[in-house]
């Protein structure tokens, strides 16, 4: 088993619950984690038998790009997709942050992290 991890993607996205968050976007950064069998890549040193992470990189950058009022349902996308993808992820975890969220204080970030 291996553990592939993409961190601080960061995206300009408009997701948000309140109209104003869906129409001035925010700044938000994703971080990816994917467990699965890396043995035979480490074999080959042969990209087809690998988890592409390139690959990986743009779904969850379409993901970004469709508006959402919840992290949790971009995470939850975000999983969905990777399953849909890569047949040899075991589990996968993805973070999903928003760069100062508007909830009436100084919040560095509002986090949700999803698991399958």
């Amino acid at each position: 088993m291996g553990l592939i991890q993409l961190e601080g993607m960061e995206f300009f996205s408009y997701h948000g619950h309140y109209r104003e968050e869906q129409i001035i976007g925010n700044y938000f950064i994703v971080d990816l984690s994917l467990t699965g069998d890396c043995e035979k890549a480490a074999q080959t040193d042969n990209l087809d038998d690998a988890l592409n992470y390139q690959t990986a990189y743009k779904i969850v950058k379409k993901e970004m790009q469709t508006k959402s009022n919840l992290l949790e349902h971009i995470a939850g996308r975000i999983l969905d997709s990777l399953f849909q993808n890569f047949s040899h992820i075991t589990h996968a975890s993805v973070k999903v942050s928003k760069i100062n969220p508007a909830m009436g204080g100084k919040i560095e970030k509002v986090s949700v992290t999803l698991s399958k």
